[in-house]
């Protein structure tokens, strides 16, 4: 499934253009007030808002989400934000069709229209079938293809409020999407190309939205939009499997932690690729380890560059990140990895 994709100045006109004649769901966070623009745009007409949601979203939350969204017979859903509303919003619209059992593996198309507008640059959840929510501490992992909108607002001019620690924490989180897309065992022609492309904008764009000023922001934008377009297709690695427990534990924007597993993550691949497990083959894997160091140099040196709070983890902390690990996202990475690998590189991360 595509999304119609809209830039730029002609955003504000398509929502108006989307909202007539609906009664549409706004699911958004509080930061949504700073978008001024926007938000006298859905005033104008018939909407909902449900901001009643966690930055990492609860399960139950998103059922509170549908109840309302029901009772108030809504007939569409608009996103505005960063990945948890995002997420919400997917689950609100697959879950609103369901009597119960709302956590499975297939899903009915919810035929309920569908718009998102990013306020960040980095989750890329606008572009893909997956959903995050978390019940009972535990991460859950929606996957659908009707997961994704039919219409997609990339407006640079959103990003300009991003606190500086957002700012830096999901632009990273684009590039960790990137690299583990470009060396997943998924990875297809046509993920890898949306890789590269993330991967060049990101590079060409880094210190003008770094800088905060109006083509970085749209460009760090769009290389996020093709970061989650490639993740689509080949699913993310060790990266992100390992930064999960980092985020909840140290409370840690989740593009930090996945910044910090994979500058050292891709240098262990680099020095074990005897341990390749994709079936394309080490001079395959070495020839694309290759192909992102040359983009991206040393990860560690981009992650100084970018002056992140310092993070510290005692021995028992870095035992319930080891034994958090999901295995089935290990399947993906493209060098073997157990129990004894996993904490070697928890230890690498904290000193």
């Amino acid at each position: 499934m595509e999304s119609k994709i809209i830039s730029g100045s002609k955003c504000l006109l398509e929502l108006d253009k989307w909202l007539t004649g609906k009664k549409t769901m706004v699911v958004c966070g509080k930061s949504a007030a700073f978008f001024s623009d926007y938000m006298q745009q859905l005033k104008k007409h018939e909407v909902v808002f449900f901001r009643d949601f966690e930055p990492n979203p609860k399960y139950e939350s998103t059922i509170k989400g549908r109840d309302i969204f029901l009772s108030y017979k809504c007939d569409s859903i608009l996103a505005i934000g960063g990945g948890s509303s995002i997420d919400v919003a997917k689950c609100i619209r697959l879950f609103s069709v369901l009597d119960n059992d709302y956590l499975r593996d297939n899903y009915v198309d919810p035929m309920i229209p569908f718009l998102v507008i990013p306020t960040t640059a980095g989750t890329g959840s606008e572009a893909t079938r997956f959903a995050v929510v978390y019940k009972d501490g535990e991460k859950l992992s929606v996957n659908c293809l009707y997961s994704i909108p039919e219409v997609v607002l990339l407006d640079g001019s959103l990003l300009k409020t991003l606190p500086d620690y957002q700012r830096k924490a999901t632009c990273l989180d684009a590039l960790s999407h990137a690299i583990e897309s470009m060396w997943s065992v998924n990875s297809t022609e046509e993920s890898r190309t949306y890789s590269l492309k993330a991967l060049e904008l990101f590079f060409k764009y880094k210190n003008e939205y770094l800088s905060n000023t109006e083509t970085g922001n749209a460009k760090m934008l769009e290389a996020s939009f093709y970061a989650g377009k490639a993740i689509n297709i080949s699913e993310t690695t060790a990266g992100h499997a390992m930064c999960y427990k980092i985020t909840t534990l140290k409370g840690i924007a989740h593009g930090h932690a996945a910044a910090l597993v994979n500058q050292y993550l891709f240098p262990y691949m680099i020095e074990h690729i005897e341990d390749c497990i994709d079936v394309r083959g080490k001079d395959y894997l070495k020839n694309i380890l290759r192909k992102i160091y040359q983009i991206t140099g040393n990860l560690s040196d981009l992650i100084d560059e970018m002056k992140l709070p310092s993070v510290l983890a005692t021995d028992d902390e870095i035992d319930i990140m080891t034994n958090s690990v999901n295995e089935g996202r290990l399947k993906n990475n493209p060098v073997k990895l157990g129990h004894e690998q996993i904490m070697y590189l928890y230890r690498c991360i904290f000193g």
